[in-house]
């Protein structure tokens, strides 16, 4: 093997190994994406799930239920864009909808928000129920 052959081979294997390294970078932002997205599902729905009780009565929490599902979410990680959560001193039943971002740190892409939706049905009445 001539000294120009053996140059062209560790020219090719330099470029397997730079292509090696971007697939790898790659697929790590996307598995760091997907992360993302199961951690913001469950801040919504940890926040949802604070948030509907509260709309019937405080039951200790510190403040509105927009501010229980704040509070959720920011200790999950993310931020609250939006709590459709009105207190409601009723015994109906009601529903909660909650959504959150949380921002994804991706090579090369930069960061990334990743938006989650969460939902929590609460029956007041169902206080009253042994079951």
């Amino acid at each position: 093997m001539s000294r120009g052959e053996r140059g062209a081979a560790s020219l090719l294997m330099l470029g397997v190994m730079a292509i090696t390294l971007l697939l790898g970078a790659a697929l790590g932002s996307v598995g760091v994406y997907f992360r993302t997205r199961v951690e913001a599902a469950t801040a919504a729905d940890a926040a949802a799930l604070a948030a509907a009780p509260v709309t019937f009565l405080p039951f200790g929490a510190s403040g509105s239920p927009t501010d229980e599902a704040r509070r959720l979410a920011a200790a999950n990680g993310a931020t609250l864009i939006s709590c459709v959560c009105q207190p409601d001193p009723s015994w109906d039943p009601r529903t909660v909808h909650v959504e959150v971002e949380k921002v994804a740190h991706l090579w090369p892409a930069g960061r990334i928000a990743v938006r989650a939706v969460g939902k929590a049905e609460f029956t007041p009445a169902r206080l009253l129920s042994s079951e």
